[in-house]
């Protein structure tokens, strides 16, 4: 299935490299880097990695709801993120669960995707600014909101 420059396998593709990649790395790392070195945002590794899992939670619901609305107003979460990442006490979760959940999500996410029906794909969903985003855009951006906040991570593994 084409979308624009980019195909859904490149995107599936690429959140199943992402997974292959990060998933040593993620268990490799000690407990100091994940708890204490932070972003911009003042998140540690722990709490970037819980977004991440947030961001899975939230796209897997706008993708499914949008294959059967063609317009969705389901809740916007961004403007919440810390008060999430708190909510879940990202910063004290079990690591390892949470590398696995993140795994797994996204192993999911491909799955939807790779499913999607291509007669939705102009079905919008309104962020909380008023941005109309079509189901297509809402998949495209999905894999480059994961290489946005890996890098992140990245950066502080140094």
């Amino acid at each position: 299935m084409k979308t624009g420059t980019r195909s859904f396998i490149d995107i599936t593709s690429g959140i199943a490299q992402i997974i292959e990649h990060w998933e040593p790395i993620f268990e490799s790392l000690p407990v100091e880097t994940i708890t204490e070195r932070r972003n911009a945002q003042n998140r540690s590794i722990r709490q970037i990695l819980g977004h991440l899992v947030d961001s899975a939670s939230n796209n897997h619901q706008r993708m499914v709801r949008l294959q059967y609305n063609e317009n969705l107003g389901f809740p916007d979460y961004r403007q919440d993120n810390d008060r999430w990442i708190a909510i879940q006490d990202y910063q004290s979760a079990d690591w390892n669960n949470l590398v696995q959940l993140w795994k797994f999500f996204n192993l999911h996410m491909i799955q939807v995707i790779e499913k999607v029906n291509p007669e939705t794909l102009d079905h919008t969903w309104t962020d909380f600014e008023g941005t109309v985003v079509t189901l297509e855009q809402m998949i495209t951006g999905y894999l480059d909101h994961l290489y946005l906040h890996l890098n992140e991570i990245q950066e502080l593994i140094g």
